[in-house]
């Protein structure tokens, strides 16, 4: 085993893809174009005081499985308000994003469901349709004729339709009214990942609700949501969203949530009191939008052909992995954090900068990392 962990670590070393993490010291100095935490609610006070106030009252942890003895009434309300949010019937919470999708896909998987899934679907998603024993296709990004053609005539009884409303690394988004209607063709569950838009999506009284909410999508018998805690609400955890049966079928059958310590008390409780600050303060939303748009506006013709971005997500292709991380750790020796995603975070040969805006950026903030990253961009490409 020694031998064959050592040969990894030279492949690793030899294609520019080994990693090691970097710890993130209090009040840092960095400019953040590489967290999740979009709309800046992770050092937010009055997250941490309702994490505070939960911790002296359930403790440190959940103690036991939601089944024992590990549900407290903050996840029972962080439920309802989650549902309300999204405008989904019912709403059970994991304790992250990742166990969210194993859990829904396991329980609703298997020989006798097929997952049509599109090609971009994130990491938690993919090793959720291994772990079901379903049948599983994918289908070119966004291509729903791909889609429709392998859900036509399928042997499976059951089918689900896999998307993320918006790509976790491209920042584009998918064409759920669309992806809606196949489902419906077809008889199938179209189960979309609001990681990225929960929080940052949506429209007119449903700013930041994400991208289902206000739609056709939202409570309609054919959608499941899963979302994640853990980026703009700035807490930890992860959620299904859809009918109140299939809540109580996830109870029943999931085994990342039957056999899984419940989510702690204190992040319930934080990510509770961002869901209270997503709707009352509409802003924060809006202001990820605007600081993206200026992102964009001050990188122009420094890259080619950029993806539109749905959300905070900004990609920028790179030659290699070698120049995305040489052009990452010059741009963090200059006082600006991005996100450096090589392969198997992107599939080979397609590595990429990733910029997140944030609703706390300022103005100085976004004309000093254009600067820095036109410059290292040039260096670098």
């Amino acid at each position: 085993m020694t031998a064959w962990l050592e040969r990894q670590a030279r492949v690793r070393d030899s294609r520019g893809l080994a990693r090691r993490p970097l710890p993130r010291a209090a009040n840092e100095c960095f400019i953040d174009l590489a967290s999740n935490d979009y709309l800046g609610l992770s050092s937010d006070p009055r997250l941490a005081e309702a994490a505070s106030a939960a911790v002296s009252r359930w403790g440190a942890g959940a103690t036991s499985s939601r089944l024992v003895a590990g549900t407290t009434e903050l996840h029972l309300d962080l439920e309802r308000e989650l549902a309300l949010l999204t405008g989904m019937e019912a709403g059970l919470v994991f304790s992250s994003g990742y166990l969210a999708n194993i859990g829904v896909f396991t329980a609703l998987g298997g020989p006798g469901t097929l997952i049509v899934a599109d090609e971009h679907c994130h990491a938690s998603m993919i090793d959720g349709f291994r772990l079901s024993r379903s049948r599983t296709e994918s289908f070119g990004h966004n291509r729903l004729d791909e889609a429709g053609r392998l859900l036509t005539g399928r042997a499976e009884p059951r089918a689900i339709v896999a998307v993320e409303s918006v790509y976790s690394v491209l920042g584009d988004e998918a064409p759920l009214t669309s992806l809606l209607a196949l489902a419906e063709q077809h008889d199938a569950v179209l189960l979309v990942d609001e990681a990225h838009s929960l929080g940052v999506t949506g429209t007119a009284a449903h700013q930041g609700h994400g991208a289902v909410a206000g739609t056709a999508l939202a409570g309609h018998p054919n959608v499941v949501v899963t979302a994640t805690l853990s980026k703009a609400l700035g807490s930890q955890g992860g959620a299904v969203l859809g009918p109140g049966l299939l809540r109580e079928h996830l109870v029943n059958r999931a085994r990342s949530f039957i056999f899984d310590t419940g989510l702690a008390p204190a992040s319930a409780a934080a990510a509770l009191a961002a869901v209270r600050i997503i709707r009352e303060e509409p802003w924060r939303s809006a202001s990820v939008h605007s600081n993206a748009a200026a992102l964009t506006s001050g990188l122009a013709g420094a890259w080619d052909n950029p993806v539109p971005s749905a959300g905070a997500v900004q990609s920028l292709a790179m030659p290699s992995a070698d120049a995305a991380l040489a052009a990452a750790t010059a741009a963090r020796a200059a006082g600006v954090r991005v996100g450096c995603f090589r392969p198997p975070s992107v599939p080979g040969g397609i590595s990429r900068l990733r910029l997140t805006s944030r609703a706390t950026l300022s103005a100085e903030d976004i004309e000093h990392s254009c600067v820095v990253l036109r410059r290292v961009l040039e260096e670098n490409t």
